[in-house]
This record gives C-alpha cells, sequence and structure tokens, in this order.
C-alpha cells in the first residue's frame, strides 16, 4: 500500500461531507440564534447576573450553568458564517448584535458589582484576567468542535460542551468587575480574553464553513475579496500577538522554576539534608538555599555551582546556608521576635503611665484653678462684701451613706467678723456672684 492510498483510506475516515445536514436549513439555524430582542435578551441578562454571582462567591458549579444558558454563541457563530460564505448584510447584523449583546452584558456585570456588598477578587475572577496562547488554541478547537456539530447530522452535546470550554460569560463580567472597583488592568486583561474567543470562534467557524464547501455569496470585485481576506487574517494576527507574548512570558518562567528544583534535586539533595527553602533572586543573581541536618560540604557546593550553567542559570551564584548559620538565623529571628514583644510591652506600659499621668494632671490642675481664682477674686470681694475678710475655694465630693450616689459642688469658705455675719440676703448675693464668676453647677457657701 503506497502513500496515496493510505491519503485515499484517511480521507474517507475523515470526511464531513456525508453527515452534512441541508445546508439552507444550517443557515437559516444559525442567522436565526443572531437577533437579539426580546427573550434572548432577558436571558443573557440573567445570565450575567449568575455568572456574576458565580464569580462572586467563587462557586465553578454558578459559573458553568451560567455558561450553559448564555446566548452569546450565537452571533459570534453567525459573524464566522457570514465571513465564510460572503454574506454581508448577515455580516452587519451579527456584528450589530454583538456589540449590543457585548455592552449590555458589561454594563449588567458592572451595576451588580457597584452594588453587591463582596467586593473582594476571587481565584475564578483572577484567572480570567491573563489571557495567553492556551486561550486561543481553547477558542479555536472549541469553535471548530461547534461548527460541526451545527452542521452535521447527530449533534449530540457538543454545543452545551463548546459554551463551557469557550467560557464567553466569565470574561464579561470580570470585565465588568474591573469597571466597578477601578481595575483598569482587570478589565483590559477580561475584555482582551472576551475578544480572542469572539475571534477564534469566529474564525474556527469560517474554517469549518469552507471546509464543508458552503456555496458563497460573490463579491463584487476581486479585489474586494483580497481585502476582506486580508482584513480577516489581519484581525487573526493581532489578536495572537500580545497572548503569544504572555505565553513566552509564562513558559520560561515555568521552565526556570522547574530547573530549580532539578537542580536542587539532582545537586544538592543527599541523605541526612533537609532542604527549607529555595529562592531565585533575580536582581542579584542569586540561588539562596536554607538546609539543615548533615552539613553540604564546600566540595559539593562547588561542583554544584559548576553545574548551574546545566539548569539555565548561567552566571548565578549559589549561596546556601546551613549548620550553624541556620541556627543563627533562628536564634536571632528568635531574639528580634522576643525584642518585638518586649517592645510592644513596653509601649503598653508607657501608655498607661501617660493616661494616668494625665487624669492626675487634670485633678492637680483643678486644685491649683481654685487657689488663683480665690486670689483674683479678692480685690472685687473687698468692694462687694467689705465685711468678708477671706475667702477659699476648693472642688468637694459628697458621697450618701446609703448609696453609691456622689455629689459634686465647689465650696467657698469666707471668713467674717463675730458681730458682722452675712444676714440672708447677703449671702444669696455672695452665692449668686461667686457661681457667676466661678462658672460652677453648684456652690455651697460657709460663713466661719
Amino acid at each position: 500500500m503506497d502513500i496515496n492510498d493510505m491519503i485515499s483510506k484517511a480521507k474517507v475516515y475523515f470526511n464531513l461531507m456525508p453527515d452534512k445536514d441541508d445546508e439552507q436549513g444550517i443557515i437559516d439555524q444559525i442567522s436565526s440564534g443572531v437577533s437579539f430582542r426580546g427573550a434572548n435578551l432577558w436571558v443573557l441578562i440573567f445570565a450575567i447576573f449568575i455568572a456574576s454571582l458565580g464569580l462572586n462567591v467563587n462557586s465553578t458549579a454558578v459559573i458553568i450553568g451560567a455558561m450553559l444558558i448564555s446566548p452569546l454563541m450565537g452571533p459570534i457563530i453567525g459573524m464566522g458564517l457570514a465571513v465564510g460564505i460572503n454574506d454581508l448584510e448577515l455580516l452587519k447584523r451579527a456584528a450589530k448584535n454583538y456589540s449590543v449583546a457585548t455592552g449590555i452584558s458589561v454594563l449588567t456585570a458592572t451595576i451588580y458589582f457597584i452594588i453587591t456588598p463582596l467586593g473582594d477578587a476571587q481565584s475564578e475572577l483572577l484567572a480570567r484576567t491573563s489571557p495567553t496562547l492556551y486561550d486561543v488554541l481553547i477558542a479555536f478547537c472549541g469553535g471548530a468542535a461547534g461548527i460541526i456539530a451545527l452542521c452535521t447530522r447527530g449533534k449530540g452535546n457538543v454545543i452545551p460542551g463548546v459554551a463551557i470550554a469557550t467560557a464567553l460569560m466569565p470574561p464579561l463580567c470580570t470585565a465588568g468587575y474591573g469597571l466597578a472597583t477601578g481595575h483598569i488592568l482587570y478589565f483590559l486583561g477580561a475584555f482582551y480574553l472576551f475578544f480572542i474567543n469572539t475571534v477564534f470562534i469566529a474564525l474556527a467557524t469560517y474554517c469549518g464553513v469552507r471546509l464543508m464547501h458552503f456555496q458563497r455569496h460573490e463579491f463584487a470585485s476581486a479585489d474586494l475579496a483580497i481585502k476582506a481576506r486580508r482584513l480577516i487574517m489581519g484581525i487573526v494576527v493581532l489578536t495572537m500577538l500580545p497572548a503569544t507574548v504572555v505565553t513566552v512570558f509564562i513558559v520560561r518562567r515555568s521552565i526556570f522554576e522547574n530547573n530549580v528544583r532539578k537542580f536542587v534535586k539532582t545537586e544538592l539533595t543527599q541523605p541526612g539534608t533537609q532542604i527549607i527553602s529555595s529562592d531565585v533572586e533575580k536582581d542579584s543573581m542569586q540561588l539562596r538555599i536554607v538546609a539543615v541536618g548533615r552539613e553540604i560540604t564546600d566540595v559539593m557546593q562547588a561542583s554544584a555551582e559548576r553545574h548551574m550553567e546545566l539548569y539555565g542559570m548561567k552566571g548565578y551564584q549559589l549561596r546556601i546556608i546551613q549548620g550553624v548559620q541556620t541556627d543563627s538565623i533562628l536564634t536571632l529571628n528568635s531574639r528580634l521576635s522576643s525584642i518585638n514583644t518586649t517592645r510592644e510591652a513596653d509601649r503598653q506600659q508607657l501608655l498607661e503611665l501617660s493616661a494616668k499621668n494625665t487624669t492626675l494632671t487634670n485633678r492637680l490642675e483643678g486644685y491649683t484653678r481654685y487657689e488663683s481664682m480665690s486670689a483674683a477674686l479678692r480685690p472685687e470681694l473687698k468692694v462687694l462684701f467689705p465685711q468678708v475678710s477671706a475667702i477659699g475655694l476648693a472642688p468637694m465630693t459628697e458621697s450618701v451613706a446609703d448609696s453609691t450616689r456622689q455629689a459634686h459642688f465647689v465650696m467657698a469658705l469666707v471668713t467674717t467678723p463675730a458681730n458682722h455675719r452675712l444676714s440672708g440676703s447677703e449671702r444669696q448675693m455672695l452665692h449668686d456672684w461667686l457661681q457667676a464668676r466661678i462658672i460652677a453647677d453648684s456652690i455651697l457657701v460657709v460663713e466661719k
């Protein structure tokens, strides 16, 4: 059997045409799913609310449920079909409904995240902020499976699986979260992920339509057809570029971290030695290892450092903290912890002493205030009440014997000659004058 026979037999197995459904029926079905009015729009809004709730409470099951009931796939597949069969009217209608659905979805999610009391970004939400090349592959493969299922008989349960795999709803909800909380990078990352899904589901639909030889509408000119194909390829390439850069960065970091683990396991692990931690300091180009137990010898360290280039760590220095150094670090940490505890206790004691000092100062000021006030009142007192030769002021506290109640007042002790006591009206006048001058709630005048 030569290569041509093998290819012919493979074509029999992979040929989609025998399973192709009625072409016009497929186009009508996809075209009807493009529209977003009435029930479709309300289903979209409720699906967005469900997905937002799922992201908010970090529930994967709720998010999957929202993906299953979302009608967002319709206009995206419609755009891919329109490009595949050169139907400009369908493309305009699908693009218009896609824009409306996207805007309403982001607005709904934004409103939800503004009013929700749960404001923390959970892991399910953060997972939609950094798209990679893997998301491109998922969207393309999911879109390819979807269009093949739509265009062939015996569709099965492919469409729900495609809705879950491509995950159109969560990125839009995350974009709404970014707008509601002011995290613009969240918004941009999530919306970029949604755009990736859109472009590559539509691209897979286009490829599927062409693979199954759908009848094309003719362009007005060959130049217009060439421009359309170039536009499609430009959008695809521009969409892939940022995701490719992010993926390369993630892959490189993952490979480097894996090499560090291999280096530690192969070059530094020995019986009786426990590697506590391995930290890479890229600024100073150092790999710092903390180990306890059996000592890693200088010879073993030198050999390991020579082999670092084999693990992608050329130019890095190896620094191992072990034995006495480890004990010293642990002791130092213990001492620092003890010092911090002592400082906190001293600080608390200082605060208590400061509070006591403030209370005593306030009490002392109360006593000295009345001493200076009695001296200041003496000249006026001599004019108003000549028979009063001396006055003393002091704050008093009266405790009632049969209860816990206490009365606070200012006592004014005045000295008068035995043959010239104050009359009742004079005593009341003195009381009123002192109360106005001292500005006290209650004054007791006692005559000596």
